[in-house]
């Protein structure tokens, strides 16, 4: 059974359709969080991970638009939560309030977290993947880092799939995952999409043009 893996969209709908006009066809989507932040279009990202159907978590970013708890955030980050809440409507507010913070899936063989098991908050780098991560999933997914990566030990997978909106890897290219769970393995892809676009659309929003900018070259 094959899977997609996507994380940290950040209401960026340019890069989300380039990365599911990319996807075979596969058995479901799995999404480790924020789809909304920062980005122009949290409603229609929102709507299309909802369409797809897509095994979700709450990020950081969807819990500070839907609980107002986006302490510690910086401008930018500030600004995007702020945007949200002023354009997502009723239904966006809910089914991110609805989303749990982990969950399994794949009849348990696979964890969705944010950041860390025991912190959604934890930025977990690649230096900290170990078995250790791991509990009776076969495989452990994570977002929060924008950083794609993954790393297979003799007990399982421990992976990010990278962001699909805002890569922070020095690759500006959109970033998402296949998972193969009779293989065992991880495809760690990456989709060219319009940033030009979305720059246009973020200065038109009168979000921070580094939101934008940062987009070029994938920080």
């Amino acid at each position: 059974m094959q899977v997609a893996v996507i994380s940290d969209v950040h209401g960026n709908r340019v890069a989300l359709d380039a990365v599911l006009e990319d996807v075979p066809r596969v058995a479901g989507v799995l999404c480790a969080g924020d789809v909304v932040g920062y980005g122009p279009w949290p409603g229609e990202c929102v709507d299309a991970v909802r369409r797809e159907g897509a095994t979700a978590v709450m990020g950081n970013h969807d819990r500070a638009v839907v609980r107002d708890s986006g302490f510690g955030f910086n401008s930018m980050a500030n600004a995007g939560v702020e945007y949200a809440r002023d354009v997502l409507d009723d239904e966006h507010f809910e089914y991110l309030a609805e989303l749990p913070e982990e969950r399994l899936a794949a009849g348990g063989r696979v964890k969705i977290v944010h950041g860390h098991p025991d912190d959604p908050d934890h930025y977990t780098r690649p230096h900290e993947f170990s078995p250790r991560l791991l509990d009776d999933e076969d495989v452990l997914v994570m977002g929060h880092t924008h950083v794609q990566h993954h790393e297979k030990y003799g007990d399982g997978i421990v992976m990010n799939p990278g962001s699909v909106g805002q890569p922070r890897d020095g690759d500006p290219r959109a970033a998402y995952a296949l998972l193969d769970l009779d293989a065992m393995t991880i495809d760690e892809r990456r989709v060219e999409y319009d940033v030009d676009a979305v720059q246009e659309a973020v200065h038109d929003a009168g979000l921070p043009e580094r939101i934008g900018a940062r987009l070029e070259r994938g920080e």
